[in-house]
């Protein structure tokens, strides 16, 4: 047997295709997704009403929540971006995070300059994350029997001589 010449010798690797996007790239698409995101759970949106949040204030959570990105650094925009953001006045605005204030959802900490002017409020968020984190297992009840409903129905569609145990 002769000896194989140099380019049998090559083992040819298959390159990985990369990644598979995520469902939130594969919605939205990249480029979009690459000026940020914020995360907003769905328990937030389902129980807005139940924790008493006007749909304006709902929007003024967003926007804090969309400059929220570290836990430990608290967002702190100026009253104007967000009346800007969602095109209303600042008045609105600082009338709305009072109602929040007052339910207890949000708490403002006033800052001022090295030079003694007002600056920004830093926006702590604690109430709201606290009084969704309590209505997790609420909705954890309801996943529950959602699904218990669920394998009813799949066992009364299954033969008996099919089911798995």
């Amino acid at each position: 047997m002769s000896e194989p010449q140099e380019s049998e010798k090559v083992v040819h690797l298959h390159k990985p295709e990369g990644r598979k996007p995520s469902s939130t790239e594969r919605i939205w698409g990249k480029a979009v997704l690459a000026h940020g995101y914020t995360a907003i759970p769905s328990i937030l949106i389902q129980a807005q009403s139940r924790l008493g949040i006007t749909p304006l204030q709902m929007n003024i959570l967003i926007q804090l929540l969309d400059y929220w990105r570290d836990p430990e650094r608290r967002p702190f925009p100026t009253k104007k971006e967000i009346a800007s953001r969602i095109k209303v006045t600042d008045k609105t605005i600082q009338n709305n995070i009072r109602q929040l204030e007052e339910a207890g959802l949000i708490r403002r900490e006033y800052r001022k300059t090295a030079s003694g002017d007002w600056n920004s409020n830093i926006y702590h968020l604690d109430g709201l994350v606290e009084r969704v984190q309590k209505l997790e297992p609420d909705f954890a009840q309801v996943r529950e029997k959602r699904h218990e409903a669920r394998e009813a129905r799949r066992r009364a569609e299954t033969p008996v001589g099919r089911r798995s145990v």
